[in-house]
């Protein structure tokens, strides 16, 4: 088994994207605000309180992603990674959350009678805002990628969402000067509502996924063709092959078959090669896990126990 490196000085560097992303989500929501005193805009409204729910999920992130690095205990000999799938889930919460409050205010103030004041200037803050949040959202996004942190990645399409969010208020502001019909303005924050609904669905999706260790497809061939060619170059087999992402790196399991003449020493050094060999599979940190069996037994071993029960080993 390969064993479990410290924590990576690339997590200096997470956390101060992390740290970024608090300080501008505040900054976002004080302007935000000071548009909606400005104009009345249900739509800067709606904008306003998306970067209420994203300052709460950054603060909520910014404490899993120290969480995900705290190295295994005697509670959690594991460690603490799969936080990053339950931030990722309480961000889509959030993200969905914001959307349902955006539609209610826009429909609220709309039935209410609409009345609209500094449209000129509220559109520049949030032109401004809508500039700042897409760097900053594709920057996290970029990073989180990179160091397959999922926690920043899920931070980063939340800021992205909040970009979207400010670029559908400008729509709104934009058509309602040109045109004169107020209801533009809550129109244009319902239809970006309805947009971010379907980012937050699908934040928690991928967080469901992750908690319940869902396979990756293309990770599955990746390995597979991995064994096949370095078995086969080797003359010996595998079965059991089972992998899962834990949410800053991919835990890999697999049955190693060798002739019964093998020494241990032999087959531990041929394990250990191949080993080496997946953990270029991934971009991110892969722990590779090998069981060594012999292939005259291995039928008799797994064959379906006396009450007709099967193995709990996967076909090999």
């Amino acid at each position: 088994m390969t064993e479990i490196l410290p924590e990576r000085a690339g997590n200096r560097s997470l956390r101060l994207a992390m740290r970024l992303s608090l300080v501008v989500g505040l900054l976002m929501l004080v302007i935000k605000v000071g548009g909606y005193v400005m104009t009345g805009s249900a739509a800067i409204l709606s904008d306003a309180a998306e970067s209420v729910v994203h300052v709460v999920a950054v603060a909520f992130a910014s404490y899993s992603l120290w969480l995900a690095y705290k190295p295994a205990d005697a509670t959690h000999l594991y460690g603490y990674a799969k936080i990053s799938f339950f931030s990722a889930g309480f961000e889509g919460a959030m993200i969905i959350l914001a959307a349902v409050y955006i539609i209610y205010a826009s429909v609220h103030m709309w039935l209410g009678g609409l009345h609209l004041e500094n449209l000129g200037l509220g559109t520049g803050l949030t032109a401004l805002a809508a500039v700042i949040n897409g760097f900053l959202g594709a920057y996290l996004v970029w990073l989180g990628r990179r160091q397959n942190s999922l926690i920043l990645e899920a931070n980063g399409k939340h800021v992205l969402t909040d970009c979207w969010t400010s670029g559908g208020v400008l729509v709104g502001l934009g058509l309602t000067q040109i045109t004169g019909w107020l209801p533009w303005d809550p129109i244009c924050a319902i239809l970006v509502a309805c947009n971010i609904l379907w980012s937050g669905f699908g934040l928690i999706r991928r967080s469901v996924g992750g908690l319940m260790d869902a396979a990756d497809p293309g990770l599955d061939q990746a390995l597979t063709s991995i064994l096949d060619r370095e078995t086969q170059t080797r003359g010996i087999g595998y079965h059991g092959l089972r992998h899962r992402n834990v949410g800053r790196a991919l835990w890999v399991e697999v049955h190693l078959l060798f002739a019964g003449s093998t020494t241990v020493r032999e087959a531990h050094a041929v394990a250990t090669r191949i080993e080496a060999q997946l953990e270029g599979a991934a971009e991110s940190a892969m722990y590779v896990t090998s069981h060594l069996e012999a292939i005259e037994d291995h039928g008799k071993v797994h064959a379906p126990t006396m009450h007709g029960q099967e193995s709990l080993d996967p076909p090999g």
